[in-house]
């Protein structure tokens, strides 16, 4: 039984189309191979905030991400730029959903800058995804819902959300799908110590 989302991101049916590349693989033998990306909304009490995020499959960390009032193009491509700037990197395969977003022609275009080849989930198919679904639920479960965010404005929330994960997520927090539990940026750094 395939299970219907209730995601917040509307495919646009007349974009072109990518494949799925990922078939449900997130694991990278090494950095940057594959990044997954997606939108979630977080209730604030001026609004909803929305967070684009990018995951690196390699060992899961959070190598970029945009938040704003609206999830326009724009958010998706600030997220993905941001994750390029932060990792000097380029020619990764780049998997969403099929939003309206990420089938923009600006968004491709911006793919197309970093060499990067895009790959789609299939259409209602919140599974080929799961892993980046799994981190927002995280994050979620772990932070969000325990401190009632719709009681906050969106300017402490961006605080909350970018010290939740760029600090406490990549760095320090147990990751049990890396070797040794290592956090995601602490095993990246290991891990390419012993390749110089």
């Amino acid at each position: 039984m395939r299970r219907h989302p209730n995601g917040i991101t509307r495919e646009d049916a007349a974009a072109q189309k990518s494949e799925n590349l990922i078939q449900r693989d997130f694991k990278a033998s090494a950095p940057n191979q594959k990044w997954l990306s997606d939108i979630t909304e977080i209730p604030c009490s001026d609004g909803k905030l929305y967070l684009s995020a990018v995951l690196d499959c390699f060992n899961g960390e959070i190598v970029g991400l945009a938040m704003d009032d609206n999830m326009r193009k724009e958010l998706c491509i600030q997220a993905f730029e941001n994750a390029c700037r932060s990792r000097n990197s380029r020619g990764m395969i780049y998997h969403s959903d099929r939003g309206s977003q990420f089938t923009s022609r600006a968004f491709r275009e911006s793919l197309a800058k970093r060499d990067a080849i895009q790959s789609m989930s299939g259409t209602g198919r919140c599974y080929d995804n799961a892993r980046m679904e799994s981190f927002f639920a995280t994050l979620k479960k772990e932070k969000l819902y325990k401190i009632k965010t719709e009681h906050y404005p969106m300017a402490d929330m961006k605080s909350i959300i970018f010290r939740y994960i760029m600090v406490y997520y990549n760095r320090r927090r147990i990751y049990t799908s890396n070797p040794g539990g290592w956090p995601p940026t602490i095993y990246r750094e290991r891990m390419l110590s012993q390749v110089a």
